[in-house]
């Protein structure tokens, strides 16, 4: 990760940086995501930890929130608590995250008017945070890929509901690239290029195949698998 008094600066003029926005992961739990059948739910998985680890890369603050976590919808994915291990989430009853007052003073203390939006399912918990956080002044980036709902229909109907109230549609990819945006930024080009092989399918493997049958470079490592142990409460 880039310390944030060294890393390069990248412009803005409309466009999303490091610096000028947040990001806010709502309800990536267990049941919510039972629920969703518009897409692959390993996908969201992929992607919604492929944005975590960015924010990480870029130093760009995180808002994690979740909602009913005891009674119902269970624990933030494990995947993502290990990418922010220390980190609390906000724990919610309204499915309207902006209904919470201390998610919303979460986003006002980071002092940024860009939302980077993503969470479960897109018709309640994103859309409705979506539109009455545009309505409170901030500009709202939901990322559809780590998003989805109970239907096709649902999800579709939130992506245009939140678009027509002046959201812009965006994926953790093009996040991650419009973060970047210069190759010649090599504070932040291996980590990445790490996300990219890790969660980014075919784009990965080309990144790969270029390194090292193009350029010569040592192929990437990856940690060794070790199978775990059985759990004590199993023996």
């Amino acid at each position: 990760m880039s310390q944030s008094n060294e890393r390069a600066k990248r412009s803005e003029k409309g466009l999303l940086t490091q610096d000028n926005c947040v990001v806010a992961l709502i309800d990536h739990q267990p049941q919510m995501l039972f629920g969703v059948s518009n897409c692959d739910r390993q996908s969201i998985i992929n992607n919604t930890v492929a944005l975590a680890k960015a924010t990480k890369v870029f130093d760009t603050p995180v808002v994690l929130s979740t909602v009913e976590t005891k009674a119902f919808s269970g624990n933030l994915w494990p995947q993502i608590k290990a990418v922010f291990p220390q980190r609390v989430p906000i724990e919610r009853s309204s499915m309207n995250a902006w209904d919470d007052k201390n998610f919303v003073a979460a986003i006002e203390k980071t002092g940024r008017k860009k939302i980077v939006l993503a969470g479960l399912w897109t018709e309640t918990c994103v859309a409705l945070p979506t539109i009455q956080a545009i309505h409170d002044g901030y500009e709202v980036y939901v990322v559809e890929d780590c998003c989805g709902d109970v239907s096709q229909l649902a999800h579709d109907n939130a992506m245009r509901r939140v678009v027509q109230a002046g959201a812009k549609p965006v994926t953790a990819l093009s996040v991650m690239l419009e973060w970047q945006r210069d190759w010649a930024q090599i504070d932040t080009y291996d980590a990445v290029m790490d996300i990219v092989k890790n969660h980014f399918g075919a784009y990965g493997v080309g990144v790969e195949y270029a390194s090292t049958m193009v350029h010569g470079r040592p192929a990437t490592t990856f940690p060794e698998y070790s199978v775990p142990e059985a759990a004590l409460a199993h023996k």
